[in-house]
């Protein structure tokens, strides 16, 4: 454990990591680069660390991917030359860190999706690359990505501003509704926050539409089975944030919900697949 270590595991995820559904001798391989993401996380979310620090330790890690440097970052750059897997997924994922350290305001929801195109698609694209599916898969898991990187910004909308001054609400929509960023230190959202955050949900929604055909693009039963597992659960979550205010809501899974929604998709992934 460092000095910037969270404390946060896989198992504190929003959504299954590696979980039993994934092949067992692919799962370690994943927790890997599950590691150097939470390292690089962990370094740009410090409460008390300077931006030179963060970037400094960013930089720590991007030398460890290519040699020496950060020990989470060298186990990834050794199964990148063991496996043959493009490095780019990581250096990518080290670029979303940096733009949390350097940038906490959005202009648009082009530039939000930009953020995700750093920030999530590089990490489903590498687990794919790693069971050797198609690359014709990206869009769809690009979609699915965006979508749970977006659903966990409106989540902690309030944690991420109190907490590290960083809005992924677009700054038009706010101002377009006569509000200021402090209205998501509030004790409950005033109606036109709630507007907003139902604004992004409904385009969320429409990231999961493009989205659903993933599970079934898949080759390899278990990941396919994953990806429906994960599916369900966004788009679960996306209906909880239309229902629920996050600022005074917990809008996440119990254990019992996720565990029955998750039965109810694999059920469902099954006989879609059998039906094929």
């Amino acid at each position: 454990m460092t000095e910037y270590d969270s404390g946060k595991g896989h198992k504190d995820e929003n959504f299954p990591v590696a979980s039993f559904l994934i092949r067992p001798e692919l799962r370690g391989p994943i927790l890997t680069f599950y590691r150097f993401a939470r390292a690089a996380d962990d370094i740009a979310d410090h409460e008390t660390a300077s931006t030179e620090t963060k970037l400094a330790q960013l930089a720590w890690m991007r030398g460890g991917l290519d040699g020496e440097g950060a020990p989470e970052a060298m186990a990834l750059g050794r199964l990148h030359r063991e496996r043959g897997i493009d490095p780019a997924h990581a250096q990518e994922l080290l670029d979303a860190f940096v733009q949390d350290v350097t940038q906490g305001r959005y202009a648009d929801w082009d530039a939000l999706i930009g953020y995700c195109r750093l920030s999530a698609m590089p990490v489903g694209r590498f687990v794919l690359d790693l069971h050797g599916e198609d690359r014709a898969t990206w869009p769809a898991n690009d979609a699915l990505c965006a979508a749970l990187q977006v659903i966990n910004h409106l989540q902690d909308c309030k944690k991420d501003y109190v907490e590290r001054d960083r809005v992924y609400i677009p700054l038009p929509m706010l101002e377009a509704a006569g509000l200021t960023v402090e209205a998501l230190a509030a004790d409950r959202a005033a109606p036109e926050l709630r507007a907003i955050i139902d604004k992004l949900a409904v385009r969320t929604q429409d990231l999961l539409r493009q989205s659903a055909p993933f599970a079934r693009q898949i080759r390899d039963t278990r990941l396919a089975a994953e990806v429906a597992v994960i599916q369900r659960l966004a788009e679960d979550l996306t209906q909880g944030l239309l229902r629920r205010d996050p600022l005074s809501e917990k809008v996440h899974h119990s254990k019992p919900r996720a565990a029955r929604l998750a039965l109810g998709a694999l059920v469902r992934h099954a006989l879609n697949r059998i039906a094929r």
